[in-house]
């Protein structure tokens, strides 16, 4: 692993990411939510894995880079359109990190397979792509999860934790025991998993 190009490469996303227009709050202050975000996914990543290889550490820290140049609003709502703007997002955040990472002098091979995990190809036989997902679930429980409640019906709600337990792995579900819930966030994951 060349630890230079690697930090070449996370300052280069990072700087993308610190351009997000839209912040949160994070011990008081504001932060660029995206920048947030990718920190937050290379964290959980090294968690899950601490030898993770080179792609899979750039793909945790690109996985979502300036996510707000395309929002929901793209597309049209409902389950259709929704399908679609996820498609197109993995496709601009794949596009997006090859730019940088050619700029860093990555060869090919390597951004092929970091565009690969942005794409989550292979998901379920590819233990990278997997641990990467992994990840992303686990951000969204410890992070996103009490926002979610707050703005979701109850049946609804059940059945998006209930898709997300199915993505991740044993181990990835495991690793929700590290995760202190809120106490509506454990009693909704406990009545979601008992069903």
């Amino acid at each position: 692993m060349n630890e230079a190009m690697l930090h070449d490469a996370y300052l280069r996303f990072d700087a993308a990411n610190a351009e997000d227009p839209n912040t949160i709050n994070v011990n008081g202050k504001p932060r660029p939510k995206e920048l947030v975000f990718a920190e937050r996914l290379s964290a959980a990543v090294l968690s899950l894995d601490p030898d993770a290889s080179t792609a899979l550490r750039l793909a945790a820290r690109c996985q979502h880079i300036r996510r707000w140049k395309m929002p929901r609003s793209t597309q049209p709502m409902g389950r259709t359109g929704y399908l679609k703007w996820r498609t197109l997002l993995k496709k601009f955040h794949a596009d997006e990190s090859a730019k940088i990472l050619t700029t860093v002098g990555y060869d090919r091979d390597l951004i092929e397979r970091v565009q690969e995990l942005n794409l989550k190809k292979n998901l379920k036989t590819d233990e990278d792509c997997q641990t990467l997902e992994d990840a992303l679930c686990l951000v969204f429980l410890e992070y996103q999860f009490d926002a979610l409640i707050a703005d979701t019906e109850q049946e609804k709600l059940l059945g998006i934790v209930r898709k997300t337990w199915a993505k991740m792995s044993p181990r990835g579900q495991q690793a929700t025991d590290k995760i202190t819930f809120s106490e509506q966030g454990a009693r909704v994951l406990q009545q979601a998993l008992s069903q």
